[in-house]
């Protein structure tokens, strides 16, 4: 079976990144496994009079944009397959991904002081998607090692794990587990002193769960060197400090049903407003 990995293109720098990313990742999958689809979509069809020609010139343009980033894919000896459509970006993409094994979106940010990763646009096409949806910054990512990954304890969490496993052992990387425990607040005693026993209590709550949650990874993934991180904090930021050295972070989303299909929970919505590398947001 060939899997699809889909790449979000558009005409910003960051594109030639993200296919980059994808053809990474297919080079260190089985050969011939593998295939890209490079998919534009050109937003905002009103139906105005006089916009078909508009709209023709546009979607020429694109394709031409959509050529020129195949040549590396086909020099890779990865097969491509390059699509320019018409319609609204959010939509298409998510109906791209339901079949695909991965989603790529590329993320204008630069980094701390860069401003907000990902506009609303990014954060639905990441809470929509049927697949993991990876996000590629405009940072370079050269020298990096390891995969990061968070732990709840959810359902959800159990999935972003097995993911970022697969990818550390395809890639031949450590894998570091982390989960993060965070004091019960209130307005009124935000400057409080807790009690020390019930400080310990949560860090070995949190280590427990973790350790429930990793207990079988060893069977599938003997050779995979694994990190055990529990800190007291606020889990984005941990992710983020964890992930400013790794080649791949991996956070989960909670499905919340059709209604709003277009929500990230709180943690990932976080993550990706500040990505410090490349991340895949699994359901």
């Amino acid at each position: 079976m060939v899997d699809s990995i889909v790449v979000a293109v558009t005409g910003a720098p960051v594109a030639v990144r993200a296919v980059r990313w994808a053809v990474q990742r297919a080079q260190a999958a089985p050969p011939g496994s593998q295939r890209i689809e490079l998919l534009s979509v050109v937003g905002g069809v009103l139906g105005t009079v006089g916009e078909a020609a508009v709209l023709e010139q546009a979607v020429a343009v694109t394709e031409t944009l959509l050529e020129r980033l195949a040549e590396p894919v086909r020099d890779a000896g990865i097969p491509v397959v390059c699509r320019a459509e018409a319609g609204d970006p959010v939509s298409r993409l998510i109906d791209a991904s339901a079949e695909a094994a991965l989603l790529v979106i590329g993320s204008d940010y630069r980094g701390p002081g860069a401003g907000p990763a990902r506009g609303a646009h990014g954060i639905r096409i990441a809470a929509g998607a049927a697949c993991p949806v990876v996000v590629v910054p405009d940072v370079e990512l050269v020298g990096r090692s390891g995969v990061v990954v968070g732990i709840d304890g959810s359902p959800v969490s159990e999935h972003a794990l097995r993911f970022a496993a697969c990818e550390a052992d395809r890639l031949g990387e450590s894998l570091t587990a982390v989960s993060v425990w965070t004091p019960l607040e209130a307005p009124r005693n935000g400057l409080a002193v807790y009690p020390e026993m019930y400080l310990a209590n949560m860090q070995a709550a949190t280590e427990e769960m973790q350790a429930v949650a990793l207990a079988g990874l060893a069977v599938d993934f003997p050779d995979l060197v694994v990190e055990r991180v529990v800190e007291r904090g606020y889990p984005s930021r941990v992710i983020g400090s964890r992930a400013m050295t790794a080649r791949l972070a991996v956070v989960g989303t909670h499905g919340r049903g059709a209604l709003a299909r277009f929500l990230l929970g709180s943690i990932s919505q976080e993550v990706l407003s500040r990505l410090t590398s490349v991340t895949a947001v699994v359901r």
